[in-house]
């Protein structure tokens, strides 16, 4: 089990500095949102790859995930009805995938809400063409070694996959190795009836489950809230989850630097404790 921090929380800083940031204080690497690095993340030459691969294995981390998929470019949608819209956001998620696996990564997560939200009135249509657009790159992250997670959230967000059942059900369907989804501790607090380490011994041995975030019910990091992590890293301990756990905080307190730092204190403390 590794410890990662998704790297917008301390975006200000040069990504080199990111990489030592993220090392002193403890992580074992970064989840890459990659709109922190251009704006066109998708386009060759767009992100020097080999620099940022420079920089992690300089500060002795690694890159273990890219999320917040579609944010850029603009106007991407899995859901639109215009088929140019789709078609070119599945080439964006193509490329996407051949970026994380070139940086080392070897998970992408698909949450990016407001790229599938479902149009009112045209439900159903929608939905189906979302799941087109999840098959389709189906055998491009298989081809290039990583796992596509898509991410449930909660309704706040989206009104597509809210649950992790709805997510499981489109694993179920799409019916590819590559094709998974997660667990994220903020969105499952706010949706599922179970707790987080029920979650994880419902869905984990089942396969489903390939990723996981940390992030408290209030939207700070782990340790800032009333959620307690500590059933949850047992349980991922106890069924010998090997993936990463990324720390990801929506609201900064007292800062980026400050929440990142502490979130790690936090759950290297459980893991130690759960270790003795």
């Amino acid at each position: 089990m590794k410890f990662a921090l998704c790297n917008e929380v301390i975006h200000e800083m040069p990504f080199a500095a990111q990489c030592d940031f993220a090392a002193a204080v403890g992580y074992d690497g970064l989840e890459l949102a990659p709109f922190t690095l251009s704006d066109r993340p998708h386009e060759p030459g767009a992100i020097d790859r080999a620099a940022v691969r420079a920089a992690a294995a300089d500060a002795g981390i690694e890159i273990v995930s890219l999320h917040w998929l579609l944010l850029a470019p603009e106007r991407l949608s899995i859901t639109d009805p215009d088929d140019g819209v789709r078609a070119h956001t599945v080439e964006v998620m193509r490329r996407l995938i051949e970026l994380c696996a070139e940086l080392g990564g070897g998970v992408l997560v698909h949450g990016s809400p407001l790229q599938r939200r479902l149009p009112e009135g045209d439900e159903v249509a929608a939905r189906q063409r979302a799941i087109d657009c999840f098959a389709a790159i189906a055998g491009d992250a298989e081809a290039a070694g990583v796992t596509y997670c898509i991410e449930a959230l909660a309704p706040t967000e989206t009104n597509f996959i809210n649950a992790i059942a709805e997510a499981a059900a489109i694993v179920d369907g799409i019916n590819s190795p590559a094709v998974r989804t997660m667990l994220d501790c903020c969105a499952a607090s706010r949706v599922e009836a179970e707790g987080l380490a029920a979650l994880v011994d419902r869905w984990l041995p089942s396969g489903h489950i390939a990723h996981v975030q940390v992030n408290d019910g209030n939207r700070r990091g782990p340790g800032q809230g009333d959620d307690r992590f500590t059933p949850l890293l047992a349980a991922l301990m106890r069924h010998e989850y090997q993936g990463a756990v990324a720390v990801e905080p929506f609201d900064y307190h007292p800062d980026g630097a400050a929440a990142a730092a502490r979130a790690i204190g936090y759950l290297r403390g459980i893991e130690e404790a759960l270790r003795n």
